[in-house]
């Protein structure tokens, strides 16, 4: 009898793992490989009454969506047929040792040139739900951006009743002249870059714009029916406020991560940060407004206040009644981000690093440098008499090499490209969100990286500083997602703040906003080698230097360090 128990209980143990290697051989045979191409070309647009030959994908504004599911492999040949430099960010993949794919300009590739071309090859595993690509160069982000949607593996169900149908909200960010002009004289004065004319859904302003009636994006729904609703920000500068009239949102999911559901009627959005959420169609069969506009937290900093819309249409109205208006939240309205924001929480208890190897602690906000003694007054048109505008995280401007990547000089050993001495802390402890000497106004430059070591876990401390303004920073992590285990406001405190950290179900994201005058503390393990950027995703700041490199090392085989480059890797 005890034999046959002993050989029951094996054969449990062996049918176990007999089903678990079947479905995982499933999976891997039913994931597909999908190839696309994209051709970056200037196109007319237009928009505002005005045509401008912006700069597109496939002459599409915004670019091609691109669907596959978790498991798959996208292969995306990048030809570049526009003026300017172009790459592409797959923004959220995390690039397990495919680093040469992640596409910031002279961090993990050098440009590619016009005329060039690159293929991006890369496998999205583990990650479901709402992703989206862009250029990273320059400010083609402006009009080169589209959705990454990630569905379940083949044959799994969303973790949520089936929806009836999905639509991608893109929310974008429109100017009445050429972005890259706009930069260039930013740069050439140091002032600060107009704002743009306005904000955009699915490429279109809405019919609160001049010209603009016509092309209104149109969101179909049901009575009675539930649809999934993927909300981007892919607006250059603006967090933004997002409702739907008459309506309540239940938030599942948010940079491909699910949630535990909860329903609110407004999100926010900071620009990079994409948001999940189950609609239901039960008000009386109309037209309601879906709209947007900005959350401005920088004080006394001009902003684009106009308002986006597009129109949620039930059973196909015909009826062209004037749709309902929504209330939408006062511009500088923190309170309800912060509520919005500590709604986040994972569907389940996740593992959470408990134990941390490298506690950091960055400071991240804006700066001032005076004006060099030859330039003239109209190079030196920051805030203050003779100065220009700066960024920093922890007094450092990032400022990136421009005759090769940060990862081929990583890769090659190629020296005097960057330094692996980024501070672990601010070089100078300071009342970060009070009244800030002047002293402390001016960063250093400087290409810097902080190094770890492969399967190290880590806390990294986001402080906001006051110095010019305080101001809501979506700070983003390339090649890593990462827990959110806390937030508040004023400086952070070790004794105090650490009893408030949620170690059993935050939430898991890929970008954090770190709320005005106050921070933010993100854990992860540095499981995936390479030369990630972690900066704010408003691209002026990027600019500006609000950047810095996580230099994460080869961990032991081959499993565990970078892949080598590709044959067709852009050469400087």
């Amino acid at each position: 009898m005890e034999c046959v128990k002993t050989n029951s209980k094996y054969s449990s143990i062996f049918i176990a793992i007999f089903v678990l290697l079947l479905s995982s051989a499933y999976s891997l045979a039913n994931a597909k490989v999908h190839n696309h191409e994209f051709l970056v070309e200037a196109t007319p647009v237009k928009r505002l009454c005005k045509t401008h030959n912006s700069i597109t994908v496939n002459g599409q504004y915004p670019g091609p969506t691109l669907e596959i599911n978790n498991g798959d492999t996208l292969v995306v040949k990048v030809t570049n047929k526009a003026r300017y430099n172009v790459t592409i960010h797959w923004h959220g993949v995390r690039q397990m040792r495919t680093g040469w794919a992640d596409g910031p300009e002279f961090v993990t590739q050098c440009p590619i040139r016009p005329g060039g071309s690159y293929t991006y090859r890369f496998t999205v595993d583990g990650q479901e739900g709402t992703l989206w690509w862009h250029a990273h160069s320059s400010w083609l982000r402006a009009t080169v951006y589209g959705a990454l949607i990630v569905r379940p593996r083949e044959g799994e169900p969303f973790p949520f009743p089936k929806p009836h149908r999905e639509s991608t909200i893109l929310l974008g960010e429109w100017w009445d002249k050429n972005p890259i002009d706009v930069l260039r004289e930013s740069q050439r004065t140091g002032a600060a870059p107009n704002i743009s004319d306005a904000y955009t859904i699915n490429g279109q302003p809405g019919d609160l714009y001049k010209c603009s009636t016509k092309g209104t994006t149109i969101v179909p729904i049901q009575s009675g029916k539930t649809n999934l609703v993927r909300v981007i920000n892919a607006a250059l500068n603006q967090p933004l406020f997002f409702t739907i009239a008459n309506h309540k949102l239940t938030v599942v999911g948010a940079d491909a991560s699910y949630l535990k559901p909860f329903t609110t009627s407004v999100l926010m959005l900071g620009p990079g940060q994409t948001t999940d959420v189950l609609l239901t169609a039960n008000q009386p069969s109309s037209r309601y407004y879906i709209a947007a506009r900005a959350y401005q937290s920088a004080q006394n900093a001009p902003f684009d206040n106009t308002t986006t819309t597009a129109i949620l249409q039930y059973n196909n109205n015909s009826i062209r009644n004037k749709p309902i208006m929504p209330p939408l939240p006062a511009y500088n309205d923190t309170n309800t981000v912060t509520k919005f924001s500590r709604s986040f929480f994972s569907p389940r208890k996740v593992e959470v690093p408990a134990e941390i190897d490298e506690n950091l602690f960055f400071t991240i906000g804006l700066g001032l440098i005076n004006c060099p003694k030859n330039f003239r007054n109209r190079r030196c048109q920051g805030p203050v008499n003779r100065t220009r505008f700066t960024a920093s995280m922890n007094n450092v401007s990032f400022t990136l090499p421009n005759n090769i990547s940060i990862l081929q000089a990583h890769y090659n050993g190629i020296p005097g490209v960057f330094t692996t001495d980024f501070p672990a802390k601010p070089p100078v402890k300071f009342d970060y969100t009070g009244n800030v000497s002047r002293s402390l106004w001016q960063p250093i430059p400087g290409t810097k990286a902080y190094k770890l070591k492969f399967g190290s876990r880590v806390q990294i401390v986001l402080q906001d500083t006051s110095i010019v303004t305080p101001e809501n920073h979506p700070i983003h992590l390339h090649g890593y997602d990462f827990y959110i285990v806390a937030e508040g406001f004023g400086n952070f405190d070790p004794k105090k703040d650490t009893a408030k950290f949620n170690l059993i179900d935050p939430p898991q994201r890929n970008t954090v906003a770190v709320p005005v005058n106050g921070w933010a503390v993100i854990r992860f393990v540095a499981d995936n080698p390479g030369a990630w950027i972690m900066h704010c995703h408003l691209d002026v700041h990027i600019g500006w230097g609000l950047a810095t490199i996580l230099l994460v090392e080869d961990g032991v085989g081959k499993l565990q360090s970078i892949e080598p480059p590709p044959l067709d890797l852009p050469l400087c």
